[in-house]
């Protein structure tokens, strides 16, 4: 009957049904037991064989320390950025995708060619391409993941950290900044590199087929950020010194400018400003005379500012008194040379011969002693040396000893600033002396968080003879002195003003100076120093009473509020809006 197998048929069909299983039986027990067999036998090649292909060991990057102010207000910080990245050898094969990405990046195709050209010329070649190349650095994160959003086979995306500066050209000179690799390069970034950079980490991870990772496995190291810097510097004071510098500068069309504010009791640098500055947040425009801390890295003859020390010499050697008369008519002549005065003063007492900045007088009392003992002085309040800092590029100056000064017209230059070099921070270390009544201290620009170790002081001047040269330069910030522009209503100043001819191609350009101020405040009991030099200003005005003073004024007159600092001269007050002083109070 048809449909109906026959036993013989049916018989032969079973055999092979039979068949088919057994075979399927056994090719099942041959897997589980290969497997089996592998598992046991070849667990760790086989692990090794995986994790080549999945497990890859990569770097956790470690941000770059803090810079804060000596009040902890962040003067730089890292934040976190990504940066694009291609493995050639999948990217190359890509091309189709390569505008769109170069749209996403901001870029042409033709920038993505140019960056992947020694890829190129190893693949026509048949060389094996590289395996790392940067195709954008410091994306922000969210531009970075819709880039990876966009699954381009050989585009991956690292984590980096990117400096930020919060008060860009304020702190700019001091502070400088760090390349793409956030390697510190210029200022206090690149002096404390070793403390601030950061040391990466390592974790093991698993990627998958397009190279993102999908799971943290292990943490081989942790990274270790970079250390905290706390400096000495006062952001607020920093903002006051720079805007009255800056100011001056655009006012008197001059050349450039710096200023430098230690605070007299510990040494502590609160303010370094210079003019012209740069933005360290905006790298494309970023050029080295933009950059440089001139404070430090360049030298000046300080001109009249040096005669207060000339005159302490005089004081303290018993041979003159704040009375003592001196004949000032000139020229003053010394062999084939002339010492001149901008005016004939005709006898002045010692105390006038700094108010009123005389050069002959400040000559015929300097030979009244030997060179010796005047370079002596300029040598112990720290000229011709390193101040210790350790700050880039920052230049010692020029003290020659007596011997190599040409006789007496060497000894009279250096009686009144010429012949030799400063730098504005060894200036300001050499007022702090006066200031701190003879006792010279180390200066930091690093927050001091105990107090000065009295083994670090040493004393250079006598007491004695550094208060009588403060009464001195008190008169000279008066009406009747050349720094009357340094006034501070309310307090006491006390304080030198210079004027120096430029020195171009060797010799001293006839209308091209330097204007500078060098005071402290409040005069009864110094708490703070600062020092101002103006490059070359245009116009007319370029005496430092005119110039540089005006930036001690308007300066002093904001910092002292804000450090809240006690008036030693309230007749000097007005109330607001009348001509009328304040009444003088009894405590």
């Amino acid at each position: 009957m048809p449909g109906i197998l026959s036993g013989k048929t049916l018989a032969r069909v079973m055999t092979r049904a039979g068949l088919a299983l057994s075979l399927l039986a056994l090719a099942t027990c041959g897997i589980f037991a290969r497997a089996a067999y592998l598992q046991l036998f070849h667990k760790d090649f086989l692990q090794g064989q995986g994790d080549e292909r999945f497990l890859r060991v990569v770097e956790a990057p470690a941000h770059r320390g803090m810079i804060v102010d000596r009040n902890s207000e962040p003067l730089a910080v890292s934040s976190p950025v990504d940066s694009i990245w291609a493995e050639p050898k999948d990217f190359l094969e890509q091309r189709a995708r390569w505008p769109q990405l170069a749209a996403a990046l901001g870029m042409t195709t033709g920038d993505l060619e140019k960056k992947l050209a020694p890829d190129i010329e190893r693949q026509q070649t048949n060389e094996k391409p590289r395996q790392f190349v940067y195709l954008r650095r410091h994306l922000a994160p969210d531009e970075a993941q819709r880039i990876l959003q966009l699954n381009i086979p050989g585009v991956y995306a690292q984590r980096e950290y990117r400096r930020y500066y919060p008060d860009a050209e304020v702190t700019s000179h001091l502070l400088g900044f760090t390349d793409i690799d956030d390697v510190g390069q210029e200022g206090l970034e690149k002096a404390f590199d070793a403390q601030l950079r950061g040391i990466p980490g390592q974790k093991r991870v698993i990627k998958d087929r397009l190279g993102r990772v999908v799971e943290d496995v292990e943490n081989i190291r942790s990274p270790q950020p970079g250390q905290k810097l706390t400096l000495s510097i006062d952001r607020r004071l920093q903002y006051q010194a720079y805007r009255a510098l800056k100011e001056t500068v655009v006012e008197h069309n001059a050349s450039a400018g710096s200023a430098v504010i230690v605070d007299v009791k510990t040494g502590e640098i609160l303010a370094m400003v210079d003019q012209p500055a740069g933005n360290p947040n905006n790298r494309a425009d970023l050029k080295s005379d933009l950059l440089r801390n001139r404070a430090v890295t360049d030298a000046y003859e300080p001109g009249s500012t040096m005669k207060p020390f000339t005159i302490a010499m005089a004081l303290e050697s018993g041979k003159w008194t704040p009375t003592s008369l001196v004949d000032t008519r000139g020229p003053l002549r010394i062999g084939r040379f002339a010492v001149r005065d901008v005016h004939n003063y005709g006898t002045l007492d010692v105390t006038h011969v700094i108010s009123k900045s005389s050069n002959i007088g400040t000559t015929k009392i300097a030979l009244s002693l030997p060179a010796e003992r005047l370079w002596k002085v300029f040598k112990d309040v720290g000229f011709g040396a390193l101040t210790g800092l350790g700050l880039v590029g920052e230049q010692p100056g020029v003290l020659r000893h007596p011997s190599k000064w040409g006789g007496e017209i060497g000894h009279a230059n250096h009686s009144f600033g010429y012949g030799l070099s400063v730098n504005m921070l060894q200036l300001a270390q050499a007022y702090t002396v006066l200031a701190a009544d003879g006792v010279r201290r180390p200066l930091t620009i690093l927050k001091r968080e105990k107090p000065l170790d009295p083994a670090d002081e040493r004393r250079v001047l006598s007491a004695k003879a550094t208060q009588q040269v403060r009464v001195m330069l008190e008169q000279a910030v008066t009406t009747h002195g050349t720094g009357a522009k340094a006034d501070v209503p309310g307090y006491r100043v006390a304080g030198k003003t210079g004027t120096v001819h430029k020195i171009v191609n060797g010799r001293y350009a006839k209308h091209r100076y330097f204007s500078l101020f060098a005071g402290m405040v409040p005069a009864s009991d110094p708490r703070l120093v600062m020092v101002i030099i103006v490059d070359e200003p245009k116009g007319g005005a370029y005496y430092g009473g005119a110039v540089a003073a005006p930036v001690f004024g308007r300066t002093m007159g904001g910092v002292l509020r804000i450090l809240n600092i006690t008036p030693d001269d309230m007749p000097t007050m007005k109330i607001a809006g009348t001509d009328q002083p304040v009444a003088r109070t009894t405590p």
